[in-house]
């Protein structure tokens, strides 16, 4: 039997509820993070399978238990690739639970990492996860290697002070730029004031993290059963994938910064420093750069922006930075910054 599938829009609260309806049976709670909700209707308009997108991945399926076996999730997985190529995302990803990862696989998807008992994270390409890894073999050096991975939105002097403190103490570090654009300062220009604001730093390597190194925007949080869970999940996974980065460039030692106000990192900083001693990375914590008493972070200086407050922003930014900050070039994001509800990260 034909059945069709559409899109169902955020504004449509009939069908989402019969979307989530359908989730609930498979434990899963519709991420809040989608850009495209696809769902099967039968005969009678009823949804009977669903699969969502967001970005370059896929996730949230489901397909009600009176159709199993019919072959629904592969029709929904082969409209949502459609929808995604049509959209020039080539280079596809997705969370499954481990019990589906052969099912994926037979689809055409490669595991990257997992979590055992809790997720895998797959891709669409044979060798790119392997591809990545070689590139990044070819910037191996000899001596103390070690990791910093820095969102930098945007760079501040604690950032340059973490940097500084990582580079001062091994013979390479490579530093890990988040690629992803879901920050208020795009990764073009974070990439460029990190590289501008260590600039005096020869022994410092700059990498893209690609899609591989994961942020709480792409990881899914929608079959794991609490916010906690989800960061566990999202460090476990991390992790893993670390693992075999460290490999490829001989790391021995990943730097991290203290995090006082947020409880996200501060739990994923502990994960990881129980975690990776076992694959025998050390972690090591660096306390914040402080500035009148105050820990500097990239959220302090965002608010200081919202609030147009540029005297804050030069005490806590490096010249690079504020010279930036005062470009024509960075109106568009401080009228993005400005106009942002929350910019202080929990």
């Amino acid at each position: 039997m034909a059945y069709t599938i559409s899109r169902i829009y955020p504004n449509d609260k009939r069908a989402l509820s019969q979307v989530d309806a359908l989730l609930q049976q498979e434990g899963i709670e519709r991420d809040g993070n989608l850009d495209y909700i696809a769902a099967m209707f039968d005969e009678d308009y009823r949804i009977i399978a669903t699969g969502s997108c967001f970005g370059n991945t896929l996730r949230c399926f489901a397909v009600s238990s009176a159709h199993q076996g019919e072959g629904l999730l592969n029709q929904i997985i082969t409209h949502l690739i459609e929808v995604q190529y049509e959209r020039g995302n080539l280079h596809l990803f997705l969370y499954t639970k481990t019990g589906s990862a052969k099912f994926f696989g037979d689809l055409g998807f490669y595991e990257i990492a997992r979590v055992d008992g809790t997720l895998v994270f797959m891709e669409n390409r044979r060798d790119g996860f392997q591809s990545y890894l070689k590139r990044l073999a070819k910037t191996r050096t000899e001596g103390k290697s070690a990791a910093l991975v820095m969102n930098a939105n945007p760079f501040t002097l604690g950032h340059q002070y973490l940097a500084e403190t990582a580079a001062a103490a091994c013979d390479t570090l490579h530093l890990f730029v988040v690629s992803e654009d879901a920050s208020l300062v795009p990764f073009s220009v974070r990439k460029r004031l990190i590289r501008e604001g260590t600039a005096h730093l020869p022994n410092i390597v700059l990498h893209d993290t690609g899609p591989y190194i994961i942020s709480s925007a792409t990881f899914p949080s929608y079959f794991l059963k609490d916010a906690e869970a989800v960061i566990r999940g999202q460090a476990r996974l991390d992790i893993e994938v670390f693992k075999r980065i460290a490999a490829a460039l001989n790391i021995s030692v990943r730097y991290v910064g203290e995090e006082p106000t947020s409880q996200v990192t501060g739990l994923y900083n502990a994960i990881m420093v129980s975690e990776l001693p076992k694959a025998g990375i050390e972690c090591r914590v660096i306390p914040r750069k402080e500035a009148e008493g105050q820990a500097i972070s990239a959220s302090t200086v965002r608010k200081a922006l919202q609030e147009g407050d540029l005297e804050t922003v030069s005490r806590l930014v490096p010249a690079t930075t504020l010279a930036w900050l005062q470009s024509e070039e960075a109106i568009p994001v401080l009228e993005k910054i400005r106009g942002a509800g929350n910019v202080v990260h929990y």
